[in-house]
């Protein structure tokens, strides 16, 4: 069953270290939020933070939900981070193989009335 791609986000989030970027991967697939995480480390960010230039090593991860969880990985990042303001930036998936994307809803759960539905 092929699902209308419009329906998939990447969310880009930046972590201080691999260690806090998989801890909130763990949770986000665990919590089947995310059907996949990717961290990508050493990544050097170059910022503004409070009118100060900052230049430092992070940890980035891109995780692969569907749209209509966007809120709820939102409220968990925010839960999960250490950071005050952290990133999400969510990009929309303009063509995905179908498989995949079957894949991904299958991973993922919303809820309804209290319970865990799956797709």
């Amino acid at each position: 069953m092929v699902r209308r791609v419009n329906s998939v986000a990447v969310v880009l989030v930046t972590c201080a270290n691999e260690e806090q970027g998989a801890s909130i991967a763990r949770s986000l697939v665990g919590e089947r939020l995310a059907a996949c995480v990717n961290l990508v480390a050493g990544i050097r960010s170059i910022y503004r933070w409070r009118d100060k230039l900052e230049d430092d090593q992070e940890t980035l991860l891109l995780v692969k939900t569907r749209t209509q969880l966007l809120a709820r990985v939102e409220r968990r990042v925010r839960e999960l981070h250490t950071y005050q303001v952290p990133e999400l930036v969510v990009l929309p998936v303009a063509k995905g193989s179908g498989p995949y994307l079957d894949w991904l809803f299958e991973s993922t759960a919303v809820r309804a009335r209290g319970k865990v539905r799956k797709p």
